[in-house]
């Protein structure tokens, strides 16, 4: 069973007078911190401007996805929204800031939007997923849902945002297809990954 809820992982940069060096991805070594994920699809992003906001997304079952979240280049507030039914933080979210910099990626389990705002120019974004895109059963939830509150530090008349995201229903006209399984949504730990 994988961890099910969000957590940033650092994985180790070997440093010396060239730069660094870091295994972006090691399966064996997610497991052994409980992110028992099989990952069969990578996905990227490139967004032009500062203020590109992309989100609230998820996929429903039986094309739920898990996610593996990096920023290879530039820096984006990254944000996750526990959306199990009966959970006592249904709703709520964790924010982090991601950057090629840190190196830091951002675990989301399923039964989790995703959404992210680029804070800067060019910025590119690379996460791994635990299932094929499904169209089919594509869903989200607004970005801007007084209920869920999450804090932009941009308003929505400056960010840059899809005509499809802008078209999300909110979270109160959701049913969700996710269930609690007894994990509450805590505060974000870094786990180092040796």
């Amino acid at each position: 069973m994988s961890l099910p809820v969000p957590r940033i992982i650092a994985p180790k940069r070997h440093m010396d007078a060239r730069g660094w060096f870091s295994e972006s991805f090691n399966d064996r070594r997610l497991a052994e911190i409980g992110i028992s994920c099989h990952f069969v699809q990578d996905n990227q992003s490139k967004s032009k401007n500062a203020g590109t906001l992309r989100g609230l997304h998820f996929q429903c079952p039986p094309a739920a996805q898990a996610k593996l979240v990096s920023v290879i280049s530039g820096r984006v507030l990254d944000v996750a929204v526990d959306l199990r039914r009966g959970s006592p933080t249904f709703g709520k979210y964790v924010v982090t800031e991601l950057s090629a910099e840190s190196g830091r990626q951002h675990y989301i389990p399923v039964g989790f939007a995703h959404g992210f705002l680029t804070l800067v120019d060019n910025v590119e974004v690379m996460y791994k997923v635990s299932n094929y895109y499904a169209p089919a059963h594509d869903s989200g939830i607004r970005w801007d849902d007084p209920d869920i509150a999450v804090p932009w530090p941009r308003t929505s008349a400056e960010n840059i945002i899809s005509d499809k995201d802008r078209g999300l229903p909110l979270l109160k006209d959701l049913t969700s297809p996710f269930t609690y399984e007894g994990h509450p949504l805590e505060p974000l730990q870094v786990t180092e990954l040796g």
